[in-house]
């Protein structure tokens, strides 16, 4: 019986495993496929929320996923990938695979040689937020340096900032200097309205009980130093290729396809965009990288004709706490709605990216769709933009 391993309990991971099941379902002789996931934890952690008060509210169980679609989750950590033998080695066993599709994702980087690192937060990871959400929770007027000022370190400040006072961070001479001077404007009013300090062109060097030392040499209160710098694609990719791109990641075709008998997806996958662009990693590509690589994977072993990934125009949203929302479209980022508009969008975003469970008619009609349309300006079609 054929096998297709899917490694990644993320967006990219669960979603591989609806289309898979979804290439199944439609083709002949399909029943005879197997589909495994393999991943350590028991949910699915919507990480773009991590930044919320209530963390564990960003959780779905796996099993009413994949249970419905007729998918085994292994609960274990792949450790090894024999691309030669066609073996993954997971929780101390070899798992054959005819078709594996690689989406255990993106870790935070964190510095190596800082002093006190051991007592950095991260909203990287549930147990992140947790912890931080925890050290805070009975505390008001906390103090807390957010170190990076890229998308997630702003949406971490800005809510940080309802109940205590934020340092924003960076060592870049801007804020949001990756997101660019389309919606830079807005952010820097935003800021301001929150009472978020920022200290650019400048990094933490020292971190210490109720204090952080500035690369000025300036020490700084510090409750809580939240680091949210870097992010990498998992280890895992060096199993599969040395051809890897500046974030780690492994170039595959429009099929998602890295090798004959493997497929990315997610944080992992350096898949192109358009001519000039690379997909990002975060959520918006994930689920359709997802949906792509698993029908494709599938798809091979059953004979049927592959699907080309082919995603919507490129949006974001940053949500900025009391001061609301940005939505962004085109990758330089035109502003198309800020302040409690944005943050309506940003609630439809966050409800949009919550898979559906315990129903299996449900979740394979959503395997299907690529691309997701929302009526986030219902009237203004001109504005009425895909989210994955």
């Amino acid at each position: 019986m054929a096998h297709v391993v899917i490694i990644g309990g993320g967006f990219a991971g669960v979603w591989s495993a609806a289309g898979a099941a979804l290439a199944r379902e439609r083709a002949e002789g399909g029943a005879d496929l197997r589909v495994t996931l393999v991943a350590p934890n028991d949910e699915l952690v919507l990480r773009p929320r991590l930044y919320e008060p209530e963390p564990d509210l960003a959780t779905v169980e796996l099993s009413g996923i994949l249970g419905p679609i007729g998918v085994r989750h292994l609960r274990a950590s792949v450790s090894m990938i024999d691309t030669g033998r066609r073996v993954v080695v997971a929780g101390g066993q070899e798992i054959g695979y005819d078709r594996l599709v690689l989406a255990s994702g993106s870790r935070l980087v964190r510095p190596r040689d800082l002093p006190g690192a051991e007592r950095l937060f991260d909203i990287d990871t549930l147990d992140g937020a947790r912890r931080l959400t925890g050290h805070l929770r009975d505390r008001e007027g906390y103090s807390a340096v957010v170190v990076g000022a890229g998308f997630v370190g702003l949406e971490a400040a800005t809510a940080l900032a309802a109940r205590g006072r934020v340092l924003l961070v960076d060592q870049a001479k801007v804020v949001a200097d990756t997101l660019g001077p389309g919606p830079r404007e807005e952010i820097e009013a935003a800021l301001d309205e929150l009472g978020i300090g920022r200290r650019l062109g400048t990094t933490v060097t020292e971190v210490g009980d109720g204090y952080a030392v500035l690369s000025d040499g300036t020490r700084v209160e510090a409750d809580a130093v939240v680091w949210a710098v870097g992010m990498r694609a998992s280890e895992l990719t060096r199993q599969i290729s040395t051809e890897l791109d500046h974030l780690g990641r492994i170039p595959v075709d429009r099929h998602l396809r890295a090798l004959p008998e493997v497929f990315a997806a997610g944080d992992t996958a350096a898949a192109a965009f358009d001519a000039g662009h690379t997909v990002m990693q975060a959520c918006q590509h994930a689920i359709p990288l997802g949906k792509v690589a698993g029908y494709n994977a599938a798809a091979d072993l059953l004979q049927v004709p592959p699907r080309d990934f082919t995603p919507g125009p490129y949006v974001t949203c940053l949500d900025l706490g009391g001061a609301g929302a940005i939505f962004t479209r085109g990758w330089d980022r035109r502003v198309m709605a800020s302040g409690a508009d944005g943050a309506a969008i940003k609630r439809r975003i966050n409800q949009a990216i919550r898979p559906p469970a315990d129903d299996a008619a449900e979740i394979l009609a959503a395997a299907d769709l690529v691309r997701i349309e929302l009526p986030f300006f219902p009237r203004d079609e001109e504005k009425t933009t895909p989210v994955a």
